[in-house]
């Protein structure tokens, strides 16, 4: 019989101390260093002097990246990783940082709160204060733009996986709720040229959305409709999508968000939702697990769920067929048919 090894506390270490590595990576992206290296290899100097860093730690910083596999090392000039030019330099429109942006500014702190978060079943943002989250981030237009276009990173992958993965030949029309920035109307719209789109979001959302769909020059086939999906009935399409949107809210108001999709589709007509799915054995998805446990600490009710959980949301809500389709990363749709 093969002799199993002794149990290590590796595995755990790595992960009690994980909050280091993510703060480094958070702090290399605050300061610019993968936008700063698109433009061509630096040495430690040179790097050092281009940040403004205290030369004291600035090269075990660089290595620290170099050994986490964000920065590569050659001859002493250090250079993004091909992922790392993709997707955090910010002048390319494949910028995911300002989610991670995001996360540096605020959820960091947040999230050292919580056990206590645990215990009172309280978020532990801007609300703690008497504040909310959403009115704390819409007040301030530079915050607001900043919070789209996390929104826009987040979910590019999965908006990239729809736009090829639904069949949208059957379709003409759809709408994003919550459409944020612009970036699943984009995508879908650049793939299928025969659509045309509408994106709905509160009014503060317009001007920069309407400037991202100028960007992109789609302004003749995708526009914009303000309104508040809790207050109003949700425009009418062919199809209608709600990305990262069910998670911010308790069960009540899921069901209510989903009898308005239903009611506003015609027959034949299709709900798509993407979120990260939790696995239906909630045993698996560690990133759908996680956001759940963001919801605790950014919302005063919402949380993730499984895709058994959504299709039977669905058909509570009189969708006559559902399926769960996975996309790209940890996110995955469910569609409902009505």
């Amino acid at each position: 019989m093969e002799k199993r090894a002794a149990p290590t506390p590796e595995s755990i270490m790595q992960l009690g101390f994980g909050f280091m590595a993510s703060k480094t990576l958070l702090s290399a992206i605050e300061l610019g260093i993968f936008t700063l290296l698109a433009t061509g290899p630096l040495d430690a100097k040179a790097l050092t002097q281009k940040l403004k860093l205290n030369p004291r730690a600035a090269c075990d910083f660089f290595d620290t990246l170099v050994a986490l596999r964000m920065l590569n090392r050659q001859d002493g000039l250090y250079s993004n990783t091909p992922e790392t030019d993709i997707f955090l330099d910010a002048a390319k429109p494949s910028y995911i940082g300002g989610l991670l942006e995001m996360a540096n500014a605020r959820l960091f702190g947040f999230w050292g709160s919580l056990t206590e978060a645990l215990r009172t079943g309280q978020p532990q943002n801007e609300a703690k204060a008497g504040g909310d989250i959403f009115a704390a981030l819409y007040s301030s237009p530079a915050r607001l733009e900043g919070f789209l276009k996390a929104m826009t990173g987040i979910s590019l992958g999965a908006a990239q996986a729809i736009a090829q993965k639904f069949p949208w030949k059957e379709y003409k029309t759809f709408v994003d709720i919550g459409a944020a920035q612009g970036g699943l109307p984009v995508q879908i719209a650049l793939a299928n040229k025969h659509l045309t789109g509408t994106g709905y979001d509160l009014p503060v959302v317009q001007p920069i959305f309407e400037k991202y769909i100028r960007s992109h020059q789609l302004e003749n086939r995708i526009r914009f409709q303000a309104g508040d999906f809790f207050k109003d009935a949700l425009p009418s399409a062919d199809v209608i999508v709600m990305g990262h949107i069910l998670h911010d809210w308790n069960l009540e108001d899921k069901k209510m968000l989903l009898a308005k999709a239903h009611k506003a589709l015609p027959t034949g007509g299709a709900l798509i939702v993407y979120e990260s799915l939790i696995d239906d054995n909630r045993s698996e998805s560690v990133n759908g697990l996680l956001m759940s446990l963001n919801m605790l600490i950014e919302t005063t009710g919402g949380f993730d769920y499984t895709g058994a959980d959504c299709t039977g949301w669905m058909r509570e809500a009189g969708f006559r067929q559902t399926r769960v389709e996975h996309l790209a990363g940890p996110d995955s749709m469910v569609i409902g048919i009505k």
